[in-house]
C-alpha cells in the first residue's frame, strides 16, 4: 500500500476450495465472517453460497460480473467507501489467471488487500472421486486456451478444469496430440459434494460421448494410468447413503444434528418443516409450574421433548431464574436426546431408560411412590399440547401425583412448495427420517403420503406405530430412540440392501458409464444420484 493513504475498508481474496463448504479453511471462515460485502463467482458452490446465508442473513452477497477489470473496480470501489470486501473465487485463488489479473489490478490501487489460500480444485476432486495424485502430476484449466500438444508431453497424470460441454473435445484434442486412445480418465462434476457425479472410461469412449450431454458445468477430467486405483479408493462416492435424498421433516433449527449426520453417509438432506412450535394460549399455568419448582412442590420433573425442555429454559429467562431453581428436584428424560438439551442447561439427569427411550421405556424404570423415602409426592410433566396420556396415567398408577401442564403447543407448519409436496407423492425421496407421531401426521397432512418405494425410518415406536396406522410401511427402526442413532440405522439399512443387491461394477473402465455407483436396492430407485 502507498505512504499517505489510508482506508478502513480492504479486500480480502478468499479461496472457497472446490465446492464443500467445511471445506473453507479456519482464516477464509473468519475473512467471511467479517466482511460487508462479498462478491462471488458463479464457480462458487451453491453449498457454500447458503452457508453464507445462513450463518449471516444481512450480508450481501453479489455475483462477480464482467471482465478482471470490471471485478477490481467494483471491490476496489466498495473498499474506498469504508466496506471490507471479500472477493470469493472457487479453488485457490493463485489458480485461476482471471483472478490473478483482477489481484494485480487491485495492486496497482492504494487499497489495502489479503489473500486467503484455498484448497485446490486440481488436487481435492481427484482426492474426492478416489484417484491419488502421487508427488507429480500438471494440472491446466481447458477453459483458458490450454494447447493439448504442450499436455501430452507433460508429466501425468494430467488434472484438466473444463465444463462438460468440452469434456468430448478435449479428450479428442489429446489424442490427436499423441495420447493413446485406451488411456483411462475420470470426469467428475460436483467434486467434493454429495451430488458428486463421477464417469470413468479411456479416451476413446468419452470422445465418443461416454459423458452424458446434458451434464454441463464445471468439471475435472483427471486423466492416467492412475484412474484404475479409484475401484479401490472411491471412499466418497462409497459411503452408504450416498447421493440418496432423504426427507427430514423437521425445522432447520432442529435438523442440524440429523442433517450433518446424513451428509457425513452421502446423503442429500431436504428439511422441510412439519410443525411449528407456539408458547401456550395462556402463560398462566405454566407460570403456576415454575413457580411450585422454585418453591418445593415437586420432587420430579419429567422431560419428554428438547421442545419442553426449551420452554422451561425460556420460562426461567423470563422469569430471572436459572438451574440453581432445580435444586432438590430430579429430573428423569425420555431419551439421550432430551438428556443433551437438559445438559446443555447445566443440568444432569437422574434417570432415563435404559431399554426402550419412549414414555413406555420410561414408565418401566420409573420408580413407584414410597411415603418414607420421597418427602414429596407431586411429579411436574411439561409437555405439548397434543401428547399422549400414557405417561400421566402409568406415573399415576405408581402412587404419584403429576401436573400435567401445557409447556408449548405444536401447530401444523405450512405446506412446502410444489415441487417438494410431488417428490413426496411421486417417490423422488430414497429415504424419510420421522422422530415423532406428530411428524407423521403432519407431513401427512401437509404434504401427502410418501411414496411406496421410499425408505421409511422411525425413531421410535411409537412413532412406528403412527406411520403404520397411515399407511406406511416402516423399514428402519433404531435399538436406540436417537437421532443419530436413526442415521446410523438407516445407513446399515442402505449397507445391507447394497449386499442384498448383488455386486455393482466398481472397476473403474470400460462402457464409458458411471461406475462405483451401489448396485440398484431392492425397490427401484427414486432419483437419480448427481
Amino acid at each position: 500500500m502507498k505512504r499517505g493513504h489510508k482506508f478502513t475498508g480492504r479486500i480480502v481474496i478468499v479461496g472457497a476450495g472446490p465446492g464443500d463448504a467445511d471445506l473453507l479453511t479456519a482464516r477464509a471462515t473468519a475473512a467471511l465472517s467479517s466482511a460487508d460485502t462479498v462478491l462471488h463467482d458463479a464457480d462458487v458452490s451453491t453449498a457454500v453460497i447458503q452457508r453464507l446465508g445462513e450463518d449471516r442473513p444481512a450480508l450481501e452477497l453479489h455475483p462477480a460480473v464482467g471482465d478482471p477489470a470490471e471485478v477490481a473496480k467494483m471491490a476496489v470501489t466498495a473498499a474506498k467507501a469504508g466496506q471490507t470486501v471479500a472477493r470469493l473465487v472457487a479453488g485457490d485463488p493463485f489458480t485461476n489467471d482471471a483472478v490473478v489479473k483482477e489481484i494485480l489490478a487491485i495492486a496497482r490501487t492504494v487499497v489495502p488487500y489479503d489473500v486467503v489460500p484455498g484448497v485446490a480444485i486440481s488436487t481435492a476432486v481427484p482426492a474426492y472421486a478416489g484417484v491419488p495424485l502421487g508427488s507429480t502430476h500438471t494440472a491446466a484449466d481447458m477453459r483458458s486456451g490450454v494447447s493439448a500438444d504442450t499436455l501430452v508431453t507433460s508429466p501425468m497424470p494430467l488434472v484438466l478444469q473444463a465444463t462438460g460441454e468440452i469434456v468430448a473435445d478435449t479428450v479428442r484434442d489429446l489424442v490427436e496430440a499423441g495420447l493413446s486412445g485406451s488411456t483411462q480418465a475420470c470426469v467428475t462434476a460436483d467434486g467434493s459434494l454429495s451430488s458428486q457425479f463421477s464417469v470413468v472410461g479411456s479416451l476413446d469412449e468419452l470422445a465418443a460421448g461416454a459423458w452424458p450431454t446434458t451434464r454441463t458445468g464445471p468439471v475435472v477430467l483427471t486423466v492416467g494410468a492412475e484412474v484404475d486405483k479409484r475401484s479401490r479408493l472411491s471412499w466418497w462416492e462409497n459411503r452408504p447413503l450416498f447421493g440418496w435424498r432423504v426427507l427430514v421433516p423437521r425445522t432447520r433449527e432442529q435438523a442440524g444434528d440429523m442433517s450433518e449426520r446424513l451428509r457425513s453417509y452421502g446423503a442429500v438432506p431436504v428439511e422441510v418443516p412439519t410443525i411449528a412450535v407456539e408458547p401456550p394460549r395462556t402463560p398462566a399455568q405454566m407460570d403456576r409450574a415454575i413457580r411450585g419448582l422454585v418453591t418445593g412442590r415437586y420432587g420430579w420433573i419429567v422431560f419428554t421433548s428438547v421442545n419442553a425442555v426449551r420452554a422451561v429454559r425460556e420460562k426461567f429467562a423470563e422469569l430471572g431464574l436459572d438451574a440453581r431453581a432445580f435444586a432438590g428436584v430430579k429430573v428423569a428424560c425420555v431419551g439421550e436426546m432430551t438428556a443433551d438439551a437438559v445438559r446443555e442447561f447445566g443440568i444432569t439427569p437422574e434417570l432415563l431408560p435404559t431399554g426402550e427411550q419412549s414414555s413406555v421405556g420410561l414408565l418401566e424404570d420409573f420408580p413407584p411412590y414410597d411415603d418414607v423415602l420421597d418427602p414429596i409426592d407431586r411429579i411436574l410433566l411439561p409437555r405439548a399440547d397434543i401428547a399422549t396420556e400414557t405417561l400421566t396415567a402409568g406415573l399415576q398408577e405408581r402412587g404419584w401425583e403429576v401436573d400435567d401442564v401445557t409447556a408449548y403447543r405444536t401447530v401444523r407448519a405450512a405446506p412446502p412448495p410444489a415441487a417438494i409436496r410431488e417428490a413426496i407423492k411421486g417417490g423422488g425421496f430414497d429415504a424419510v427420517c420421522f422422530t415423532s407421531s406428530s411428524t407423521v401426521r403432519n407431513l401427512v397432512g401437509i404434504a401427502g403420503k410418501p411414496n411406496g418405494r421410499t425408505v421409511v425410518a422411525c425413531i421410535g415406536p411409537q412413532t412406528a406405530a403412527t406411520a403404520t396406522e397411515f399407511g406406511l410401511r416402516v423399514d428402519v427402526r433404531p435399538d436406540v430412540a436417537g437421532v443419530l442413532q436413526l442415521v446410523d440405522a438407516l445407513a446399515e439399512h442402505a449397507l445391507v440392501e447394497r449386499q442384498n443387491g448383488g455386486s455393482g461394477d466398481d472397476s473403474g473402465g470400460g462402457g464409458g458409464g458411471r461406475d462405483n455407483v451401489p448396485p440398484p436396492r431392492s425397490r427401484p430407485r427414486s432419483a437419480s444420484r448427481g
